[in-house]
């Protein structure tokens, strides 16, 4: 067995994927060496990675500037900057993608957030998206909220690989893993090749730690007695990897049914759960934690640089997705015997993802015309 975790997550059918990209992660030959080494798998993005990237980054500024010069908007400088990223990062994954009978290699990219609560213009928007970059290696994002679940569903269909992104509650992904074979039946309806689109279905992990523990600690300092106080203290971590265990169950249930069996049969791939939002927020907890207790077969890890290097070295590895079931599911009945409403901290968290991903996008445009003009400004001075 090789000594890197990250090699040891592969033997145990979890993929490594990087959630970030940048342009000198790029040019720089660091995603090359990653994808090389065998340790990254794929590539994630969102608006708020590609703000980040942008908004620190300036070997974006020659493109902006050439682009501003041609009467480009702040809009479409952004798409033309994060498609050339997209297209660079899918070129340097796709001998994964050949290897792996393309099961892995991907890149995503996120449609718009305003499109979140609307089914034909994320079905517009996703498969636009998906003829301009124009690889096979490339997923669309969809948020999973009511209509990206059936825009998932019609993308699907018309063979647009997809990662339904966004996923908090077990009955969520269950919606968007039905959505998938749904879009499987209408391929194969049409004499399409089933084998030919894949998605994963992308659980954010961290994010319900963050809000369960936030009411669970409020509840200990109103607690007197000690037996509420240990059930309360038992609890805290415990919802977020709980959840996933459930939702994993599900996935198990749901793709081993023979409606997707048929499917699988004529080549269809397994929609993956995708574990996200990994990175550990609260310092009291494990740094490795969300990836150490979520290995299991048919999953993908997606890890922000700070999470895959600790993993790299520290990280410690077993199948820990199907340890203590019963538990995971105790703790989501006693989270609910306590009052704890999980299907509004999934709605909240829901609706909160496609807020900040919308105000990140509001960000980058804001930076793209603050450059734009300091860049033309510069230029002009030059030729003074």
């Amino acid at each position: 067995m090789p000594d890197n975790p990250l090699l040891q997550l592969r033997e145990k059918g979890q993929s490594v994927w990087l959630d970030n990209i940048d342009r000198r992660m790029l040019t720089s030959g660091e995603l090359q060496r990653l994808v090389e080494s065998g340790e990254v798998q794929g590539v994630t993005s969102n608006p708020t990675i590609f703000q980040k990237a942008i908004s620190t980054c300036a070997e974006y500024d020659p493109s902006i500037r050439e682009l501003a010069a041609a009467g480009a908007d702040a809009y479409t400088i952004w798409e033309n900057l994060s498609i050339a990223d997209i297209r660079a990062a899918a070129a340097i994954l796709e001998p994964v993608y050949e290897a792996t009978d393309g099961r892995d290699g991907y890149v995503s990219i996120e449609v718009a957030p305003s499109l979140a609560h609307d089914v034909d213009g994320t079905i517009a928007e996703a498969t636009r998206l998906f003829t301009t970059i124009a690889r096979p290696n490339v997923m669309i994002k969809v948020p999973a909220t009511q209509e990206g679940v059936r825009a998932t569903a019609e993308l699907i269909g018309a063979g647009v690989n997809v990662n339904a992104t966004l996923i908090f509650s077990p009955d969520n992904y269950e919606q968007i893993a039905h959505a998938y074979i749904a879009g499987l039946e209408r391929l194969a309806e049409r004499g399409a090749p089933v084998e030919s689109v894949a998605s994963v279905a992308s659980i954010f992990v961290s994010r319900i730690d963050t809000a369960v523990d936030r009411e669970l600690e409020a509840r200990l300092r109103e607690a007197t007695d000690a037996r509420p106080q240990n059930l309360l203290r038992r609890l805290l971590g415990q919802a977020a990897i709980a959840n996933c265990k459930v939702a994993y169950q599900r996935f198990r249930q749901v793709f081993s049914d023979a409606r997707f069996v048929r499917l699988h049969k004529q080549g269809a791939r397994v929609q993956r759960p995708l574990w996200a939002s990994t990175s550990t927020k609260n310092p009291a907890y494990r740094d490795v934690v969300y990836v150490e207790e979520l290995i299991g077969p048919d999953t993908v890890n997606t890890m922000p640089p700070g999470t895959l290097a600790a993993f790299r070295e520290h990280g410690r590895v077993r199948l820990s997705l199907e340890e203590n079931v019963d538990h995971a599911c105790r703790v989501l009945q006693d989270l609910a015997g306590l009052g704890i409403d999980m299907d509004r901290i999934y709605a909240e968290l829901q609706a909160a993802g496609v807020k900040a991903f919308a105000d990140s996008l509001e960000e980058l445009l804001n930076c793209i015309r603050e450059r734009a003009e300091a860049l033309t400004v510069a230029e002009g001075g030059k030729g003074s």
